[in-house]
């Protein structure tokens, strides 16, 4: 295959008429360019050039080459003008995948800051409600990154990026809204609008209650994580999900674990993080999980004491 600099001394003979002007253009020697210009010509098989007493000239064969041999060298520069944007943020693309219920509350606005401060940065997104299905589309590079709750894998880079609050949503008349704080022990026997098996919570929500002894009667279930606690507040019965599963706004309590029941939130990526990722990753640390204000006021008025083991999870 022709070489790239093969193809440059083309387009520089083509632009000057000359072998030695070519080779100051190039900042070459003058032999080094015949001798590019001739394994050119073994490669294609046909003369290119023809030398004559003023200068030099292309065949018709030459004419048709250098053509195509303008567009590889634009496309060269353009991989490496590319790949240098990338690694400033400042072009590139950024594949991401999260869990469905943190797309608001951690993403958001890291997402809208990014398209002001860089707009040459094309955002994909996907929403999941299964840890392996998101994972699965990091092990296949069809993402750079993962936003999840902390995975137990160990193949994959994982960088800590925010705690997130497990809450109880209820009805505001319901007995529990009554407590400035529940246990797990109060669950026993309440109707639980809980999750679809689509959505990973439920399982990882049962294995909790398995490991603290408590047994939630389901009512019904939901894939949609935000769909729960608005569920529960209608009258279902409670919900027990992420503080960023509740919306600003929510028409029932909210109210803490005690223990307080916390999860970690993580950015997964296939490999250390290169400069483009990395930088949003940072972002997103430093931004953090944003809880409607109604909501927060809600759990610090009904604070819990934080001295006892968490939660199973």
């Amino acid at each position: 295959m022709a070489s790239l600099r093969a193809l440059e001394c083309l387009v520089a003979v083509a632009d000057t008429g000359s072998i030695t002007q070519a080779a100051q253009l190039l900042h070459s020697s003058q032999p080094a360019v015949s001798h590019q210009l001739a394994s050119l010509e073994r490669e294609t098989r046909t003369v290119l050039l023809r030398r004559e007493p003023r200068g030099v000239k292309l065949t018709s064969a030459g004419r048709a080459a250098v053509a195509d041999a303008r567009r590889a060298i634009e496309a060269a520069a353009s991989a490496v003008r590319s790949a240098r944007a990338a690694g400033q943020a400042a072009g590139g693309v950024l594949r991401l995948v999260c869990a469905q219920s943190l797309t608001v509350p951690l993403l958001a606005a890291v997402i809208r800051q990014w398209h002001r401060r860089y707009p040459e940065v094309a955002i994909t997104l996907r929403e999941s409600t299964a840890m392996d299905e998101a994972l699965g589309l990091v092990d296949s590079d069809e993402v750079d990154v993962a936003v999840l709750t902390a995975p137990s894998a160990g193949r994959f880079t994982v960088t800590a990026l925010a705690e997130e609050e497990i809450v109880l949503a209820a009805p505001a008349d319901h007995p529990l809204a009554r407590q400035s704080h529940v246990r797990l022990e109060d669950l026993e026997g309440a109707p639980l609008v809980h999750f679809a098996p689509d959505n990973g919570l439920g399982a990882w929500l049962d294995q909790s209650f398995a490991r603290a002894g408590v047994h939630p009667e389901t009512v019904m279930r939901t894939s949609v994580t935000a769909t729960a606690p608005q569920l529960a507040a209608a009258g279902l019965g409670i919900a027990v999900c992420p503080v960023s599963a509740v919306s600003h706004g929510f028409p029932g309590a909210v109210r803490s674990f005690s223990p307080r029941w916390v999860r970690q939130l993580v950015a997964v990526t296939s490999t250390e993080p290169d400069p483009l990722v990395a930088r949003f990753i940072g972002d997103l640390r430093s931004h953090g999980m944003s809880v409607p204000r109604d909501v927060r006021t809600q759990l610090a008025r009904n604070d819990p004491p934080d001295d006892t083991p968490r939660p199973p999870s």
